[in-house]
């Protein structure tokens, strides 16, 4: 009897003359193919049909998106999943999570060869789909990526990565991929087998069907009685005992003990290649939903890609401003800031005029982005002709008549607001009147520079964070007479440059260099009180800081931390109180000369050999206490301390969201991201057992782990940052 194929909105479905079924994967409206919940249910029905048509006699899964093949798992979908545990059973969660595990094994025991064309991009569920058909050919294009990237939200696959790859690789080179989330090219899965044939695009469909018509088998490898994995496999073999006691300890060192996916990786890969498929796929879902309703994955989805997507597709953006993307960018200053900004403008794609006082100084800021260059030439990330072309958009240069013609000028000049003002002036006297002028100052406010501007409302900051080049984020920051168009136009330039905006209010230090200091000067003050600074920036780490709060001292120099301080101790005048944070930079900075990373010694000493280590004096001029505290306070003052800054920047309409607060921290200055951020963190802590660990400290340590009156109140109601479900 011959069955009518399901109707389907995100699979297109064609069977041939030879009785092979093509599946097209194609979301609508969508540039990129997500596993959503309606394409899974399509698919299983797809499937239960495969299964039971007899004149289907194979299937090929493909896609015809130029973004590629799937990017996995709609991360919305995981979010409601991991919710589901508020109002149900785990086993009702597992047999939720269980779904597309048990959907994929149907696949690939169905009695039928199924083959999958992958066009492109081809990560996360996208490749655990791929791994559960028979056989898998790649398009030629050495740029295409395949897969498994859970571990970097928190998560482990959840639907049979973790059982299939190591099936297919061995368990030690599966591993490598599985725990750090590395992507390899189809070159490499060749290598590896991963995939069985690489082709041309527009022939990857025809060779898939070409190894259905000759034969091809339709039992996985491992569903076969002599399978052994390959590289050894049982609790007993020396290579497997080996390979998971060197695992153990690198997970260990890497995560800190802050990311427990890693942790449930190994132990699904340790478990479950010992066991049958139907077994090992079970045991790596409860292991799925273990994580998925863990906070981490949670707040690291939320933060880190549901939260951050929103914001990369600028959607605070004013209303009903036309885009209006930069094509001539004007930049002064080509220190290490301008020289950065500089090299990421002309990546894409945008004309730079790079100014400084003489021709010497512009073509060293150009020097940089050669330097970069040639880097990624000889490690064959670029060619000679794409990496001189992007130099060929880069002008040094010292008239101020070069400007003219930009459609936004970012000053990045030395921090006095009298050498501000004049740059501002001149180049206000070049460029046209529709033009936006931004300061990428880090601390100086918007406001009081605008004041040497003839047009204030086009006027804004976009503090960008060093080096350029790699850092993630831009701050845009609104003056009090900034105008939505000059905010619509800088969205649209950090758009341009692929970064990540957040917007914040006018204040001295905006949102992130405020919060930001206060963990290297929480650091300053509890050296001061005399604990072990070893042990101090050991906590930072394994607190799940990006760098330890001194090495980010010394990183952004001591110099600059008391040029912040003095600049403070003049706005408050005789409202200042010196405390022992002065009495530290005073000790490093004043008397004894060391700025930091700058001039090779700081509160590290940084000798040639490239192994820095804490400055023996540090202990001479700050005696050791005889009680030192344990690391889990020293790790909750750290991150506290910060959590209070932020919670006082939301309050005053510094940065107006908690997303915006949370990927800022992350992306800005390296808050632990496995928290999701501070306000999630606090969260997660809950408001009122916060409050009372604030009190507890401040009685302790002072003033500076006071909550606020709010913070309080939202303790009391039992209100949280972020809705709660």
């Amino acid at each position: 009897m011959t069955m009518t194929a399901p109707k389907t909105q995100n699979w297109r479905q064609d069977i041939d003359a030879d009785g092979l079924m093509t599946l097209i994967l194609d979301i609508p409206g969508k540039s990129m193919n997500v596993l959503n919940q309606q394409a899974l249910d399509e698919l299983d029905q797809i499937i239960q049909f495969i299964t039971t048509e007899q004149s289907v006699r194979g299937v090929v899964l493909t896609a015809e998106k130029e973004s590629g093949f799937a990017a996995g798992a709609d991360l919305n979908m995981l979010l409601t999943l991991g919710q589901l545990l508020k109002n149900s059973t785990m086993e009702d969660v597992f047999q939720h999570a269980f779904r597309m595990n048990k959907m994929f094994r149907t696949l690939e025991t169905c009695g039928k060869p199924v083959a999958c064309a992958l066009n492109g991009l081809t990560l996360g569920g996208g490749l655990e789909m791929a791994l559960a058909c028979h056989y898998r050919v790649v398009a030629d294009n050495p740029k295409i990526k395949l897969g498994l990237p859970e571990v970097q939200l928190g998560l482990l696959p959840g639907a049979g990565g973790t059982q299939r790859l190591p099936r297919i690789m061995g368990v030690q080179m599966a591993l490598t991929y599985l725990l750090q989330g590395r992507n390899m090219s189809p070159q490499e899965a060749l290598g590896f087998g991963v995939i069985h044939k690489i082709a041309p695009r527009e022939d990857i469909v025809r060779v898939a069907k070409a190894w259905i018509l000759d034969g091809g088998s339709p039992i996985q490898p491992w569903d076969q009685k002599k399978f052994k994995i390959p590289g050894g496999q049982g609790a007993f073999d020396p290579k497997i005992v080996q390979t998971f006691a060197g695992a153990t300890a690198m997970v260990s060192k890497e995560t800190k003990g802050n990311y427990p996916a890693a942790t449930d990786i190994l132990s699904c890969v340790y478990e479950g290649h010992q066991l049958p498929m139907d077994q090992a796929i079970a045991l790596e879902s409860k292991y799925f939903v273990k994580q998925i309703a863990g906070p981490v994955a949670q707040n690291m989805i939320r933060t880190l890609f549901v939260n951050k997507q929103k914001a990369d597709k600028l959607a605070h953006r004013p209303e009903k401003i036309p885009a209006t993307p930069c094509q001539k960018l004007g930049i002064l200053g080509a220190g290490m800031m301008g020289a950065g900004i500089a090299y990421v403008a002309a990546r894409a794609g945008i004309d730079c005029i790079l100014l400084d006082q003489t021709i010497e100084a512009a073509e060293k800021g150009k020097a940089y982005s050669v330097n970069l260059l040639d880097k990624a030439v000889a490690r064959k990330k670029t060619t000679t002709e794409k990496a001189d072309a992007l130099l060929a958009r880069i002008h040094p240069t010292t008239a101020y008549e070069d400007l003219e013609g930009c459609d936004l000028v970012i000053e990045a000049v030395f921090e006095d607001i009298d050498i501000k003002a004049n740059v501002t002036a001149r180049t206000e006297a070049v460029i046209s009147q529709n033009a936006i002028f931004a300061s990428n100052t880090s601390t100086l406010p918007i406001t009081g520079l605008a004041r040497a501007s003839q047009r204030p409302d086009q006027f804004i900051g976009l503090h960008f964070f060093s080096p350029v080049d790699k850092m993630p984020l831009v701050e845009i920051i609104m003056g009090k007479q900034t105008s939505p168009v000059a905010l619509a136009k800088a969205m649209d330039f950090v758009k341009q440059l692929r970064k990540t905006p957040i917007v914040v209010n006018d204040s001295r230090g905006f949102y992130t260099t405020r919060a930001f200091m206060t963990y290297p000067l929480e650091a300053f003050t509890m050296l001061a009180e005399g604990i072990n600074p070893a042990l101090i920036e050991n906590c930072g780490l394994y607190a799940g800081m990006a760098v330890g709060p001194f090495a980010v001292a010394d990183e952004v120099s001591l110099e600059l931390c008391h040029h912040i301080l003095e600049a403070t101790r003049k706005e408050l005048g005789e409202a200042y109180r010196p405390g022992p944070v002065d009495d530290v930079i005073n000790c490093l900075y004043v008397t004894h000369g060391r700025k930091g990373k700058k001039n090779n010694k700081g509160f590290y000493e940084y000798p040639a050999d490239g192994h820095k280590y804490l400055w023996p004096d540090l202990s001479q001029h700050f005696p050791l206490a005889d009680q030192q505290p344990t690391a889990d306070e020293v790790r909750k003052r750290l991150l506290y301390r910060q959590t209070l800054e932020v919670i006082r920047c939301l309050e005053e309409d510094v940065v107006t969201r908690p997303e915006d607060a949370d990927i800022g921290a992350i992306l800005g200055w390296g808050f632990a991201p496995w928290t999701g951020g501070p306000l999630s963190m606090a969260d997660n802590i809950g408001l009122d057992r916060f409050v009372a660990e604030c009190d507890r400290m401040t009685a302790l340590y002072g003033p500076a782990y006071s909550p606020t009156q709010r913070l309080r109140d939202m303790a009391k109601a039992g209100q949280t940052y972020y809705p709660t479900p």
